[in-house]
């Protein structure tokens, strides 16, 4: 089955920080861009950041920037998302995706994503 499996999600105080990895399983990670999305209880998913083939990073979260951010490693197959100094606002399960078009655009519905995985929980406590 092709997807991507995250981890690296736990449970942190708020200034904390945490790095999640995506790993893609049954696919090369090669000319695939990779974007992080996010999901609160009760809300819609969101779109965190995304990084494309080339290294080009997108923010999809004003909220993020300067705090989050994401690079990937190619030969392990492997999209980190960096979470620096997290507050209990960022909590929520967090997921990888690919975009049906290789590029990132926040303008790219989340229905136009493939690949997702089950996503890892990430809980910021005040």
């Amino acid at each position: 089955q092709l997807q991507f499996v995250e981890s690296g999600g736990g449970l942190v105080q708020s200034g904390g920080s945490l790095r999640l990895s995506c790993v893609t399983s049954g696919f090369s990670l090669d000319f695939v861009s990779v974007g992080w999305f996010r999901r609160v209880p009760g809300k819609e998913r969101e779109g965190v950041i995304c990084i494309s083939d080339g290294g080009v990073i997108t923010n999809f979260q004003d909220s993020v920037k300067g705090r989050f951010t994401i690079s990937r490693d190619n030969a392990k197959n492997t999209v980190y998302l960096q979470m620096n100094d997290l507050k209990p606002e960022d909590t929520a399960v967090y997921y990888c995706a690919t975009p049906k078009v290789p590029v990132c655009s926040q303008y790219i519905a989340l229905t136009e994503y493939k690949y997702w995985g089950q996503g890892t929980q990430v809980t910021v406590s005040s």
